[in-house]
């Protein structure tokens, strides 16, 4: 039996200080607390985290590759501005993985992925608490649980490096346009019901609805 000082296995291990500079900046770019355009201090950023600027700098280079911020000569980090191209390219992207694993899920008939129903329930939850980051995060998950669920590893992971710009938009989505929620939970349960029914036809239409070009987030992402 390990003794009372003995660390516990179980526990997750203590984010360095690289990975809690990434969470803080990720999150805050999420939550709006750095806008679009806006360039970040690492000195402030620094002091925030409770870091030094070593690992604040690592944390940047990292969000650059994931297209959260632009570093830019001789002034630093910029935040991303997220274009209407950019929305219809992850969109169009998306379409095609997702429409492929639907395909081979339904040709299998294997069922919606066990977690889904819970994912969507946990989404309805959180739009009640309008925590849109969430939202995003649970969102994700479940697109991905999708993707995972056909089988093809490759594409699985394509499909997980949209992640960081697939989250980003969503939220920026939400913001814009919180009213679309309902319309967004019920397409959720209409694609889950279609593909625990094995109807490939359906579930395809249903994706094409659920991310499908909607003028009030065109109009958002035009300003």
């Amino acid at each position: 039996m390990p003794s009372k000082s003995t660390p516990d296995a179980l526990s997750p291990p203590t984010p360095s200080a690289r990975d809690r500079a990434y969470d803080w900046i990720a999150n805050a770019i999420l939550s709006g607390t750095y806008s679009e355009g806006e360039f970040l201090d690492e000195v402030g950023l620094a002091r925030e985290v409770g870091t030094s600027r070593t690992p604040i700098r690592e944390a940047l280079h990292r969000l650059r590759a994931e297209r959260f911020v632009e570093l830019v000569p001789r002034k630093g980090a910029q935040v991303r501005v997220v274009t209407v191209t950019e929305m219809r390219e992850i969109y169009q992207a998306r379409y095609v993985i997702e429409a492929d694993a639907l395909t081979k899920i339904c040709a299998r008939r294997l069922g919606a992925p066990a977690e889904s129903h819970e994912l969507v329930a946990a989404m309805e939850a959180a739009r009640r608490d309008e925590d849109w980051n969430s939202i995003a995060q649970l969102d994700q998950r479940f697109h991905a649980g999708l993707v995972r669920h056909a089988g093809n590893a490759v594409m699985a992971d394509i499909y997980e490096s949209l992640r960081p710009r697939q989250i980003r938009l969503a939220v920026k989505n939400l913001h814009s346009s919180p009213e679309r929620l309902p319309v967004i939970e019920r397409e959720h349960r209409e694609l889950v019901a279609a593909i625990d029914e094995h109807d490939r036809d359906r579930s395809v239409e249903i994706l094409g609805v659920h991310l499908r070009e909607v003028p009030e987030l065109i109009r958002a992402f035009s300003r």
